[in-house]
């Protein structure tokens, strides 16, 4: 079994600046260096992120001028005051936060609204605890931790207990995208 190297700290001009290398997967989490192996994403997780932002997509669609934007693949979302950079795999920002966004951009820059985390094989609960701290020391309002092989996510909001919802249950996101509602089943393949 491989195992992640030792943590190394940096800045994000550092991180910014090591070479790119296909076979690693590379975060930084509160200056540290996080180098996990690289490995394919199991079809699971590749069959859940694109059916999640299609569902926050279709809500989107719905909602008045100006709108937010959601974001899959691994996005780059940079946390500056953090010194985090982290690439999650589906993220809503606002139409608050869109503004704020330049063409030019490399990354997304500042907490999304949303931020999704589909479990996958390589991952550890600290390292999404971990996330999950950031994420919310960052600003972000909402994180679903999503687990396919069992169907289920899991909500975590700052100062609420977590829940976890499955199959029919219907995930909200009330206030953050009102109206929202799916079967949590629609994120998975059937």
């Amino acid at each position: 079994m491989s195992t992640a190297s030792p943590p190394k700290q940096m800045t994000i001009e550092e991180f910014l600046a090591l070479p790119e290398d296909d076979s690693v997967d590379r975060m930084l989490i509160r200056g540290e260096l996080i180098e996990l192996p690289m490995t394919y994403r199991n079809w699971r997780h590749s069959g859940s992120e694109p059916r999640i932002a299609a569902e926050i997509l279709k809500w989107i669609d719905t909602q008045p001028e100006p709108r937010g934007e959601v974001f899959s693949g691994e996005a780059g979302v940079l946390f500056p005051e953090l010194e985090s950079l982290f690439g999650i795999d589906v993220a809503y920002f606002d139409a608050e936060a869109m503004q704020l966004f330049q063409a030019d951009d490399t990354f997304l820059t500042g907490p999304p609204t949303l931020a999704v985390e589909i479990l996958s094989p390589s991952d550890t609960i600290k390292l999404i605890d971990a996330k999950c701290k950031d994420y919310f020391d960052g600003g972000v309002k909402v994180v679903w931790r999503v687990e396919p092989l069992n169907g289920s996510v899991t909500i975590f909001e700052p100062g609420v207990p977590p829940r976890m919802v499955s199959g029919d249950d219907e995930i909200t996101c009330e206030p953050h995208l009102p109206g929202f509602a799916v079967p949590v089943s629609r994120f998975f393949s059937r």
